[in-house]
């Protein structure tokens, strides 16, 4: 067998995984992480990885119970606690991936215009209402002619080249590693936005978005209980990529950046600090590790709504019908707002992220109650230690939110 169908056969096998990573690294992971690497070194590498082991245990809890019950997130709670509860969270998530959509496209085109300065004879960078068509264009034309199956691949192309270009970049721009393993030391850090950060940085990873979209691919995927272990496998390569994506962010930021005392905002700060620092080589590779993670999060952003009303309704995903192919060309226009009416991409991230604040404490509690119900889940019913875990990581987001929302409140 081929290096290339190995390669194809292990992203199928992994594939609802795989499109976890795709839609969870974005721009906004970019930007927590390259902000607390900046701020605070290595020191929050404790954050990073309780969120992903956390993560872990979150999409093996979703992937299970869709798999025993063949009921996905949604679907359970309509079905479960009525219609009114379900369309809450169906509608949050909806409206939080609307905004993000805007920020995740305005993000994209902002980091190619700075990075394409020096090749356009005005020093002004590709025009952004351009770049969005051509990207928006090419995600819809994708969309409308590839099935699920064929969109994990896509998916899996884009995770493959992100990965690849962090952790080149990383390797690349740190010039004493050893200062950057030293730094890797737990530390709660203090200042005025050190809780909002570290409440970003697991926000990012542990959106409640995250672990719904888990539940209705695993179920698109058709895995039965034969495939649990599979399921777990899938879990553990999906949480694991997390988690090194986002360490070779932060360590990007932890070996340059905050030995000087540079402050990262936003992607297009890494892009402006980075490049004297490190060169236009290292720096086009990780510009090509930012749009890579745009663009792997604004597939999923395009299709999430065909596959939650899908979901919803219990019905198959069809991105062929006219409706569906109706509200991908909307999100696709969606980013067309900050390049053309302006305004701070940033802004627009921190809207989006308030909604998915409020979102995920609701979907916990609602996924702890069902896994609960024995007549349901049989032998698969949560146990004690699995309810100690559950609970301790719902309080801990809860507490994240509580944070996360006074520090949005004074910023």
């Amino acid at each position: 067998m081929s290096i290339w169908k190995k390669i194809l056969l292990f992203a199928s096998a992994v594939g609802p995984g795989l499109f976890l990573v795709g839609y969870n690294i974005g721009t906004g992971s970019v930007t927590s992480m390259a902000a607390g690497g900046a701020d605070y070194g290595m020191s929050l590498t404790w954050a990073v990885f309780l969120s992903c082991l956390f993560t872990y245990f979150l999409i093996v809890t979703f992937g299970q119970y869709t798999i025993v019950t063949g009921k996905s997130a949604i679907q359970s709670f309509r079905d479960n606690f009525g219609n009114g509860i379900a369309q809450v969270v169906l509608w949050t998530l909806i409206l939080s991936e609307m905004i993000s959509s805007i920020g995740v496209m305005a993000i994209v085109t902002d980091v190619i215009r700075e990075w394409s300065k020096p090749l356009t004879s005005s020093g002004e960078g590709f025009n952004t209402i351009i770049t969005t068509i051509v990207l928006g264009g090419i995600i819809v034309a994708l969309l409308f002619n590839g099935k699920y199956s064929i969109i994990e691949k896509i998916l899996a192309l884009f995770v493959g080249i992100m990965g690849l270009s962090f952790v080149l970049s990383s390797f690349m721009v740190v010039t004493d590693p050893i200062q950057v393993i030293k730094g890797i030391v737990p530390n709660i850090p203090r200042g005025t936005n050190s809780a909002l950060i570290v409440a970003g940085m697991i926000g990012t990873t542990m959106g409640g978005v995250l672990f719904v979209v888990r539940s209705i691919t695993i179920k698109e995927k058709g895995w039965n209980i034969s495939q649990l272990k599979n399921e777990k496998k899938d879990a553990r390569v999906s949480a694991g990529l997390m988690f090194i994506l986002s360490f070779a962010i932060m360590a990007s930021a932890a070996g340059t950046l905050y030995p000087m005392g540079l402050h990262v905002n936003n992607a297009i700060d890494m892009v402006k600090l980075l490049e004297p620092l490190a060169g236009r080589f290292a720096i086009s590779i990780f510009v090509a590790g930012i749009i890579s993670a745009g663009l792997s999060s604004l597939f999923p952003h395009y299709m999430l709504v065909p596959l939650l009303l899908a979901d919803y309704n219990n019905k198959k995903l069809n991105l062929s019908t006219a409706t569906n192919r109706s509200i991908v060309i909307f999100y696709a226009l969606l980013g067309l707002i900050v390049p053309v009416l302006g305004g701070r991409p940033v802004l627009v991230m921190i809207a989006s992220q308030v909604l998915g604040i409020i979102a995920t404490p609701l979907i916990l509690g609602l996924m702890w109650k069902q896994i609960n119900q024995k007549d349901q889940l049989g032998k698969y019913t949560a146990d004690l230690k699995k309810n100690i875990i559950y609970g301790i990581i719902t309080l801990f987001t809860i507490l994240m939110a509580i944070v996360g929302i006074v520090g949005l409140i004074n910023i």
